[in-house]
C-alpha cells in the first residue's frame, strides 16, 4: 500500500484505495462485525500514509457516497489527535493541502466535516503552523459564493468555539491579531440572508464574550446594535443565541448593556414567551443571571408585574415533557441500568464550614425548572413584594377543579414550594392554611401533583416542626409525617423518590422530636426498602442514614433494631465486594454506627471485617486487576474508611479488639499516601478518630503517620487538596493529645507547616485556619519547653485565628 510520497504529490495506489473504501462502506453499514472491521483499519494505520489515503477520499472521492466520505474525515479527525504531531511534515501538509479546496465543497456535510478536522488541526499545530488557513478563510467569507462562505464559517465558528484564545493571540508575520481581521466579516454576516451565517457568525462572536478581545471590547456598540437587528431574526436557533449573548453580557459585563437595559429586560419579556421552548429557556436563564450579577433590583422591579405571570405560565407541564412518561411508571418493574444516575459520595471531614452540595441527581434542565428556579431567585431578592402579582394566580390555578386542569394546579403547587424561602414572611401568617390545603393534595389521583406536593411541604418543614409545641401544630405535624409516610409507600417511583427526599428533609428540622413515632416511621422505611427498585433503594439508604442522625441514641432499642437491622444485614450479606449498590448500605450503616453507639457493638464485628477485605482488595486491585478479580474504584475504599470512622465514633474503645486482631494499621498507612486526594482525606480522618480511642495501636508506625501527616500540609498545591491538610492537621493534634512526648520529633516540622497557614489566612478555608489553630495549641501544650522559644514569630496569627 505504501505510495511514492514527496512534497510536490503525493498519489494513493488503486488497491489500497480500493481496500480501505471498502472497510469504510463495511463500517457504516449496521450489519458488520464492528470489532474485526476496527482490527483491520489497526493494521492499515500502521502505514505512515494511511491518513493521506483518508484525506484523498474525503476530499475527491468523487465517486463513492457522501456517507463514505464523512466516515473517512472522522476516522481522519479521529486519527489527527493521537498522531499528528508524530507525522511527517510533508504528510501534514499534503494532508492540509486537501482539506483547504474543500471548504466550499457542494455538499454540505463534506463541508462540515471538513470543518471539524480543521478545527483539530488548529488545535494541534496553532494557527501559525497553517499559515494558509487564515487567508484561505478570508478568501471564502470575502467570496459571495455561499457554499465557500458556509464552509468557512463552519470551520470558523468551529475554531472559536474549541480554541477561541488562538485567535486573540499575536501572530509572527501578521500587522495584527487574527481576530481583528474576521470580527468585522462576522458583523456583516449577521445581515447575511442566510440563516446558517447569521447563526454561525453570532455563535463566533457570543464565544468572546468571557475572553473579551481588545476587538469586541471597541466595537462594542456595533456588536449590541447587531444583537438588536437579529433579535426578532425568523430563525429561532438565531432567537435563541440573541439570549445567549444578553445572558452572558449580563453575567460579565453587565456595564455594557446598562444603557440599553430597559430595552433588553423588554425583549426578554417577549422572547421568555416565545413559541420555540429553546428560545424561551434561554431567554429565563437572563432572571436568575440579572438577579447572581447583584445589579440594582429596581431595575427589574417594574417589571415583575409581567414577568411574574409568565413564569408560572411556562411552569406548566408541556406535553411533550419527559416527566409525563416517567410518571406513569410502577413502582414494581425493575430499573434498567440507564435509570441509575451517577452518585457521588463526599468524603468525611473534620471541621467547620463545610458545605452540604444540593441533591447530585442529575436531572435535564427543562423551561419549567429554570422559570421555577427564576421565581426562587426573585423572591430571595424582591420577598413579599411579588406575593399581590403571585397569590391570585396561584389561588387561582389551584381552585381549578377537574382532571384537564391538573398541569395548572400542579404548577401552583411547585410555586407555593418555589417562593417559601424568599416570601416566607408574607406567608407565615397564612402558613397553617397553605399546609392545610397541601396535605390532602398528597393523596391527589395525579402521581405529578403528589410528588410536587411532597416537595412543597418540605419546603415549609422549619414552620410545621416550630407548631409541634402546641396542639394544633403538634396534629398538623402529625398529619404530614403520616402524609410523608403513605407516600413513601406509593406505587409510583417518581412519587417514591420525592416522598423519601422530603422526608429526609423533615427528619433533620425534627430531629429528636421523631423519636415518639420511631416505630411507625422506622416500619414505613422497612417496607419501602424491601419493595423499592434500585435507584430509588438509594433514597431509602439516605433516609434511613438521616434519621438515624436526627434521633441519634434514641434508636438504641431492642424493638427498634428488631425492625431496622434484619434486612439491611439481609442485604448487606446479599451485595458482593464489587458491588457499586454497596455504597449507600456503607453510608447508612456509617449514620446508624455513630447514631448506636455501643449499641452496635452486636453488629460490629462482620462489618469491620468486611470494610478490612473490600480496602485489601482494592488496593490489590490498583496493582493486578487480574489477581484481585475485580477493577480498582477508589470509592470502595473512600466509603470503607468513612465506615470506620462511624465505627470507632461509635463504638469508642470498643473498636479497640477489633482493631488489635487486623492488619488496620497497615492498610492505613498506604491509604494516607494514596495519589487520590479523596482517599487521603477519608483516611486522615480515620487516623484521627483512631488516635482518640486506640492511640496505642498505631504506635508501631508512629513516625510514618506523623510525617505523612505533616506533608500534606506543604503540598504546593494546598488550594486544591484542602480538605486533605484539613484532616491531616486535625489528626495531628488529635494525636499530639494522646501520645504526648512521643510527637516531639515532628513537633518543628509541623510548625513550620502551621505557621504559614495562620499567617495567610485569606488564601485557606476557615476550617483549616480553625484546626491549624488548634493543633498548633495542642503541640504547645504537650511539648512546651520545643515550641515556647518560637513563639513570638508565630504569637499575633494565632491569637488572630483563635478570635475568627
Amino acid at each position: 500500500m505504501a505510495a511514492v510520497v514527496n512534497s510536490a504529490s503525493w498519489q494513493p495506489q488503486e488497491e489500497g484505495f480500493r481496500e480501505i473504501c471498502g472497510l469504510l462502506e463495511q463500517q457504516i453499514s449496521h450489519s458488520s462485525d464492528k470489532s474485526q472491521i476496527w482490527h483491520q483499519l489497526q493494521h492499515y494505520s500502521q502505514f505512515p500514509d494511511f491518513n493521506n489515503y483518508l484525506a484523498f477520499i474525503l476530499a475527491r472521492a468523487e465517486g463513492k457516497s457522501v456517507e463514505i466520505r464523512q466516515a473517512a474525515g472522522l476516522l481522519l479527525k479521529n486519527n489527527l489527535r493521537t498522531v499528528y504531531k508524530s507525522m511527517t511534515p510533508v504528510n501534514q501538509q499534503y494532508i492540509k493541502s486537501e482539506l483547504l479546496p474543500c471548504l466550499g465543497a457542494a455538499d454540505r456535510h463534506i463541508r462540515s466535516t471538513v470543518g471539524t478536522i480543521i478545527s483539530v488541526v488548529v488545535q494541534l499545530g496553532g494557527v501559525l503552523g497553517w499559515p494558509e488557513l487564515l487567508q484561505a478563510l478570508v478568501n471564502c467569507l470575502d467570496s459571495n459564493d455561499v457554499n465557500h462562505m458556509e464552509g468557512a464559517m463552519d470551520a470558523l465558528s468551529k475554531i472559536c468555539e474549541d480554541i477561541p484564545q488562538v485567535l486573540d493571540s499575536d501572530v509572527p508575520g501578521l500587522a495584527e491579531r487574527p481576530i481583528n481581521i474576521f470580527l468585522p466579516r462576522l458583523y456583516k454576516f449577521f445581515q447575511s440572508p442566510h440563516a446558517s451565517l447569521r447563526k454561525l457568525s453570532l455563535g463566533s462572536v457570543n464565544q468572546y464574550i468571557m475572553l473579551l478581545p481588545a476587538a469586541l471590547y471597541v466595537s462594542m456598540d456595533q456588536y449590541l446594535q447587531g444583537l438588536f437587528v437579529l433579535a426578532d431574526d425568523p430563525a429561532s436557533e438565531v432567537r435563541k443565541l440573541v439570549c445567549a449573548a444578553f445572558v452572558q453580557l449580563i453575567e460579565v459585563h453587565p456595564s455594557f448593556l446598562e444603557p440599553h437595559l430597559r430595552n433588553v429586560i423588554e425583549y426578554m419579556l417577549q422572547v421568555n414567551k416565545d413559541t420555540d421552548d429553546e428560545v424561551a429557556l434561554e431567554a429565563c436563564e437572563f432572571w436568575s443571571a440579572y438577579c447572581d450579577a447583584q445589579l440594582p433590583p429596581e431595575n427589574l422591579r417594574e417589571f415583575l408585574p409581567r414577568l411574574i405571570p409568565i413564569l408560572l405560565s411556562n411552569m406548566v407541564y408541556a406535553d411533550d415533557d419527559e416527566s409525563l412518561v416517567d410518571a406513569e411508571e410502577d413502582g414494581s418493574l425493575p430499573d434498567r441500568d440507564q435509570d441509575l444516575k451517577p452518585r457521588f459520595h463526599s468524603s468525611r471531614f473534620h471541621g467547620s464550614d463545610v458545605e452540604d452540595d444540593d441533591d447530585d441527581i442529575v436531572n435535564v434542565w427543562n423551561l419549567r425548572k429554570c422559570s421555577a428556579a427564576a421565581l426562587d431567585i426573585l423572591s430571595n431578592v424582591f420577598g413579599d413584594e411579588i406575593l399581590p402579582t403571585l397569590m391570585p394566580i396561584v389561588q387561582t390555578q389551584l381552585s381549578t377543579t377537574g382532571d384537564a386542569a391538573w398541569k395548572e394546579r400542579e404548577a401552583a403547587v411547585l410555586a407555593l414550594g418555589a417562593i417559601a424561602e424568599g416570601c416566607i414572611n408574607g406567608l407565615y401568617p397564612h402558613l397553617s392554611e397553605i399546609v392545610t390545603f397541601l396535605i390532602p393534595l398528597l393523596d391527589d389521583k395525579f402521581p405529578l401533583i403528589r410528588s410536587i406536593s411532597c416537595w412543597t411541604i418540605s419546603r415549609f418543614s422549619k414552620f410545621i416542626v416550630e407548631g409541634i409545641g402546641h396542639q394544633k401544630g403538634y396534629e398538623q405535624f402529625d398529619k404530614v409525617l403520616m402524609g410523608l409516610l403513605r407516600r413513601i409507600l406509593d406505587t409510583n417511583k417518581r412519587v417514591q423518590e420525592a416522598a423519601c427526599s422530603a422526608f429526609a428533609t423533615l427528619e433533620e428540622e425534627a430531629a429528636e422530636e421523631l423519636a415518639p413515632r420511631l416505630e411507625i416511621i422506622l416500619q414505613h422505611l422497612m417496607c419501602a426498602f424491601g419493595k423499592y427498585q434500585r435507584r430509588n433503594l438509594r433514597i431509602v439508604y439516605d433516609a434511613i442514614g438521616t434519621l438515624a442522625d436526627a434521633v441519634g441514641g434514641e434508636l438504641n432499642q431492642p424493638n427498634y433494631l428488631d425492625i431496622l437491622m434484619p434486612p439491611l444485614i439481609a442485604k448487606w450479606q446479599q451485595l458482593s465486594n464489587s458491588d457499586k449498590d454497596i455504597f449507600p448500605l456503607l453510608e447508612c450503616f456509617t449514620s446508624i454506627a455513630q447514631a448506636l453507639g455501643t449499641g452496635f457493638s452486636q453488629f460490629a464485628e462482620p462489618v469491620f471485617q468486611r470494610c478490612i477485605n473490600i480496602i485489601q482488595t482494592q488496593q490489590l486491585a490498583k496493582v493486578d486487576t487480574v489477581s484481585a478479580g475485580v477493577q480498582y474504584d477508589k470509592e470502595f475504599i473512600v466509603c470503607c474508611l468513612d465506615l470506620l470512622s462511624g465505627l470507632a465514633e461509635g463504638l469508642g474503645s470498643g473498636i479497640e479488639s477489633l482493631v488489635s486482631h487486623s492488619n488496620l494499621r497497615d492498610l492505613l498507612l498506604q491509604c494516607c499516601m494514596d495519589d487520590a486526594s479523596d482517599v487521603r482525606q477519608s483516611a486522615f480522618a480515620l487516623l484521627g478518630d483512631l488516635a482518640r480511642v486506640c492511640p496505642i495501636h498505631l504506635h508501631p508506625r508512629l513516625s510514618e503517620f506523623l510525617d505523612i501527616a505533616a506533608k500534606q500540609l506543604t503540598s504546593p498545591k494546598l488550594k486544591e487538596t484542602v480538605s486533605v491538610a484539613n484532616n491531616a492537621c486535625w489528626s495531628i493534634g488529635e494525636l499530639a493529645v494522646k501520645v504526648r512526648q512521643e510527637i516531639a520529633p515532628v513537633v518543628m516540622t509541623v510548625i513550620s507547616c502551621l505557621v504559614p497557614i495562620l499567617q495567610h489566612v485569606e488564601e485557606v478555608n476557615k476550617s483549616l485556619i480553625e484546626n491549624s489553630a488548634i493543633t498548633l495549641g495542642r503541640l504547645a501544650w504537650v511539648c512546651p519547653e520545643l515550641v515556647s522559644p518560637h513563639m513570638e514569630h508565630f504569637m499575633q496569627a494565632w491569637c488572630s485565628a483563635l478570635s475568627m
